[in-house]
């Protein structure tokens, strides 16, 4: 957070003091995200920040965290406690509701936490809060029932209800990053919906930790899986300046396995990939059949290297497939962020590189505590295009 700190922007009171509950699962993001916090904070009174404000009296603090518990009960029934004040704070809670890393015994069963369950006690955090905050604000990198954002049949929407739940018990603002779709947000559209992307460091770890990679147009290649991920690979595409194709998914609208529908088969649409290194983009990997299938059909058009970014790296089917089509040959690596829970058999892996967003969303707390506007953290083109520009002039360093 220390870099091209602008002082004059700092002046402006926060909000209120800043506190941070990290829900279970979410306590390895916290910490970075509380550290950079502190870091960047320091860094601003040693460049000379000299502030006079009452408001800036506990501004720069070690740990901004707060204490809270979320114990539950021998029949699964659960209850919040947040264990220090939280009046006239402005309030950050992180939660992770696809966390399946959390266990709690339930009638002797030990069980692991669905997001069903984490929903449930992020409600209870917010009552336990009770109002009492300035303002509460919750960072939910992946969205709750994102993926049941439209009605196809006579079905639930499930992500809009959870938004209007979250703001009728008094949310202000719910940020989260790659949205599946982010029109979902039309479900409050006078309330504070902020989708983030996670291009930028994304491309930044592609540099890092793939050799001779060189973002040109008759080398790299942008593919979307598919025509819903369309805008996020064009993102790419432009700020890349490297071509896009796409595939798309041919379904068996008249079955459904596992609560989707089947697909028959993916048909590819764009340029020849013959000798380019591509890049499949996609918010998530769920069971990962269909990046395998799309991989299996990049090779056979003769792709040089193929490389994944996908947000949310879930693997809901395990990681043997995976690690076979690894040991085929058909890709070279898998970028996800920590946004998510990552199992530490997926971290081992030789093919998963892990994309760190704590810093960026220590910038996106730091700029809401402030009432900043975030439009430059809701674009990085600039960023990126600066980034790049630096790597070019060799002025870039990892």
């Amino acid at each position: 957070m220390s870099e091209r700190i602008e002082l004059d922007k700092i002046y402006t009171p926060p909000v209120g003091d800043l506190g941070i509950i990290g829900m279970r699962g979410c306590e390895e993001l916290t910490e970075k995200v509380n550290n950079y916090l502190y870091e960047g904070r320091k860094a601003l009174f040693e460049q000379g920040f000299t502030p006079n404000a009452e408001a800036f009296t506990d501004y720069c603090k070690r740990d901004y965290r707060i204490k809270h518990r979320c114990p539950r009960f021998g029949t699964g029934e659960g209850k919040a406690i947040v264990e220090e004040s939280v009046r006239g704070r402005d309030i950050f809670i992180i939660t992770d509701v696809f966390n399946y890393g959390v266990h709690y015994s339930m009638y002797g069963v030990d069980r692991a936490m669905s997001p069903d369950e984490h929903f449930q006690d992020l409600k209870r955090l917010i009552g336990a809060i009770e109002g009492k905050a300035r303002r509460t604000n919750v960072i939910m990198p992946m969205l709750y029932e994102g993926r049941q954002h439209r009605r196809t049949a006579r079905e639930s929407l499930d992500c809009a209800i959870m938004l209007q739940e979250l703001v009728a018990l008094g949310v202000d603002n719910i940020l989260t990053f790659d949205a599946h779709d982010s029109r979902v947000s039309n479900a409050i559209p006078l309330h504070g919906f902020e989708n983030f992307k996670t291009t930028y460091q994304m491309i930044k770890a592609i540099v890092n930790h793939t050799e001779n990679i060189t973002f040109s147009k008759n080398d790299t290649m942008i593919i979307s899986p598919d025509e819903g991920g369309m805008s996020r690979c064009i993102f790419y595409s432009e700020s890349l300046g490297v071509p896009l194709g796409m595939f798309y998914k041919r379904r068996d609208y008249a079955t459904v396995i596992n609560g989707r529908n089947p697909i028959l088969s993916h048909e590819f649409l764009g340029d020849s990939v013959e000798g380019r290194d591509v890049f499949i983009v996609d918010d998530m990997i769920s069971s990962g059949d269909s990046v395998l299938d799309i991989m299996k059909q990049l090779k056979a058009r003769k792709a040089k290297r193929i490389f994944v970014c996908a947000s949310f790296g879930l693997f809901t089917a395990g990681l043997d497939t995976i690690d076979q089509a690894y040991a085929e040959g058909l890709f070279d690596r898998i970028f996800c962020t920590n946004l998510v829970y990552r199992p530490d058999a997926l971290r081992e892996r030789k093919w998963f590189c892990e994309v760190d967003m704590s810093k960026y969303i220590a910038y996106i707390i730091n700029s809401l505590n402030h009432d900043h506007s975030l439009s430059e953290l809701l674009d990085p083109h600039t960023r990126i295009k600066n980034f790049l520009a630096a790597r070019r002039l060799g002025e870039y360093h990892v």
